[in-house]
């Protein structure tokens, strides 16, 4: 079955029974970044070839689809990234106002595509790490997983192939109508427009590298001007295996984020306060009991019938003092007091709020340990 390739302002075809079926193979962002003229556009390109045939290759992959975002496909101009003020026209809120607006274009086509069965390849600058954080956190909110391949070119050689785009835009502008000249860095054929000098020199200066020690700039790949055709494959291949195959992470929502019921009525709040009361003070029994410091569990039960028991798990060598739970529950209240008159996603009755607690306590003592 071939691969149906979408452009970012392709319309969605609504099929819930696919939509459902394809939940558990969720959707995947691939955000390209590196220095203006590096070469992102021909590897996104690659990238979305090697995807394509990867797709049309995996028989639970053939009803996905492909989009490959660019400004291009956005007819963004790249004199909107030119923050002189000589270039800004007139009556322009801010020097950067062009810019923000891109953006939020490129935001608008990855949020409209980005679903459960849809691959979705962002070729740009991508150049500001708070921007790289904004669209992680939105791939995170989908339950999608998100990876950055990063275009690795040295300054001066992208500088040259900028430095050669103007050099043939000026060519073809001269009455003689020629193009082409020997020792071209560009391949012939090439129609990209070239960035000014000013506004190149402005961008390679406000570029922020991504760092994979950090969750939005995690996991990395990074592919080099040099690479040939089996290094790419090669990257291509550990790129899949990350986000496509069976090593594939399973991503969750930021808590705060999440959508709360309303089947706890009008008692929600006195509800929540005595559920989470009654777990601290399991937890202080317990460690009363063995001395505390020791690890282990503290059984937690749950009113449903035929429920599974939930267990908290104590953190070992230290002990839990009552501030500290105190804090940890003053937390969690915080974030779940909205649940009241909020459409129903989850139970958020006792068992439910018992359930959605201890696995806060459990993250917080895994993180502290």
């Amino acid at each position: 079955m071939p691969v149906r390739i979408f452009s970012s302002l392709s319309p969605r075809v609504s099929q819930p029974w696919l939509t459902s079926h394809l939940r558990l193979l969720g959707s995947q962002l691939i955000v390209v970044t590196g220095l203006p003229t590096s070469g992102k556009s021909t590897r996104a390109k690659q990238l979305c070839e090697y995807v394509s045939q990867r797709i049309a290759d995996s028989p639970k992959h053939q009803n996905h689809r492909l989009h490959l975002i660019s400004d291009d496909s956005l007819s963004i101009d790249r004199s909107v990234y030119h923050l002189s003020p000589e270039a800004v026209p007139a009556h322009t809120r801010s020097a950067n106002a062009s810019e923000k607006d891109a953006r939020a274009a490129l935001y608008a086509a990855v949020k409209r595509v980005l679903s459960d069965n849809d691959f979705v390849i962002l070729d740009g600058l991508n150049y500001i790490k708070g921007w790289r954080y904004q669209l992680h956190c939105e791939a995170k909110a989908m339950r999608t997983p998100n990876c950055i391949l990063q275009i690795g070119c040295s300054v001066d050689r992208a500088r040259a192939v900028n430095e050669e785009r103007l050099r043939k835009r000026r060519r073809q502008q001269e009455p003689s109508g020629a193009d082409t000249r020997e020792g071209d860095v560009i391949p012939e054929g090439d129609a990209t427009e070239p960035y000014e000098p000013a506004n190149w020199d402005n961008l390679v200066f406000r570029y922020e590298e991504p760092n994979p020690m950090t969750r939005w700039d995690s996991p990395l790949f990074t592919l080099i001007w040099d690479d040939d055709q089996d290094q790419t494959r090669k990257t291509f291949d550990s790129l899949w295996d990350v986000m496509a195959g069976d090593g594939k992470p399973v991503v969750r929502p930021n808590q705060s984020t999440e959508r709360r019921g309303r089947d706890a009525g009008s008692d929600y709040l006195y509800v929540l306060d005595r559920e989470t009361q009654d777990i601290v003070k399991r937890i202080l029994e317990r460690q009363a009991v063995d001395g505390g410091g020791h690890g282990g569990q503290v059984p937690i039960p749950l009113t449903a019938k035929d429920a599974q028991e939930l267990a908290v798990h104590l953190p070992v060598g230290k002990q839990l003092a009552l501030p500290q739970l105190q804090r940890l529950r003053r937390a969690f209240v915080g974030l779940n007091r909205g649940g009241i008159g909020l459409d129903s996603v989850g139970n958020m009755a006792a068992d439910g709020l018992r359930e959605t607690f201890v696995r806060y306590l459990n993250d917080a003592f895994e993180e502290d340990a």
